[in-house]
């Protein structure tokens, strides 16, 4: 029996949108158009698909049952525009890429979370909602990715940690199994660092050594 394809539309039209388009594509989506936040290039092609409407104009009309893939890297944003969709009747599934290695043992939410391509989770972690998981990372056995967690390429997060909601993890960054337990909310891990002591709620680490560089308002 042929595999039905199903369809999806696309929210966030920028540097890295294109990137989610052939992620959605590699998990067997078809692309049905895009949405701007905001009507200026409304009826525009950008590489090969028409841009629809704004994403107000989406949420005008009847999404029930339909699927959405929400593109921007500003976790705020995506959690908001999630719960707006999820609302509504919509749908924003998980994207999981085809070359990524899964542990059978681990738990991946089924809403939002996006792991991109060569990422490895190993057993008994658990991955939550709208987290997002770039390229080439790695997440080490027993440790949580709570919800709206940002962890860019290449990075190493180590075994038995739990990184709060709406963390940043920078490009290549190492965070040490057994030495940090815990990467606080709303904190930021520099591009690069080795993280061996844990980071506070809102705190921002850089250098190896990782060190704190100062906190963001919360």
């Amino acid at each position: 029996m042929e595999k039905q394809i199903k369809g999806i539309y696309v929210l966030g039209i920028g540097g890295s949108s294109f990137q989610r388009i052939e992620l959605a594509k590699a998990c067997g989506y078809e692309i049905l158009g895009l949405f701007h936040y905001n009507n200026d290039r409304t009826g525009q092609v950008d590489h090969g698909y028409t841009i629809i409407g704004s994403f107000e104009d989406m949420f005008a009309e009847d999404i029930r049952g339909k699927y959405f893939l929400l593109t921007m890297g500003d976790m705020n944003i995506r959690k908001e525009l999630f719960h707006r969709i999820v609302s509504a009747g919509g749908m924003v599934p998980t994207l999981i890429h085809p070359t990524a290695e899964i542990s059978e043992f681990a738990t991946i939410s089924s809403d939002g979370v996006i792991i991109d391509s060569q990422v490895i989770v190993q057993s008994d972690c658990k991955v939550e909602e709208g987290a997002f998981i770039c390229s080439q990372s790695m997440i080490c056995h027993q440790t949580t990715i709570e919800p709206y967690v940002f962890v860019a390429p290449k990075s190493l997060i180590g075994a038995r940690l739990r990184v709060k909601q709406f963390a940043f993890i920078g490009q290549n960054a190492t965070i040490i199994s057994t030495k940090v337990m815990e990467i606080g909310a709303n904190s930021t891990v520099g591009a690069g660092a080795v993280v061996t002591k844990p980071v506070l709620d809102g705190q921002v680490v850089v250098g190896n050594p990782a060190k704190i560089l100062g906190n963001k308002i919360l």
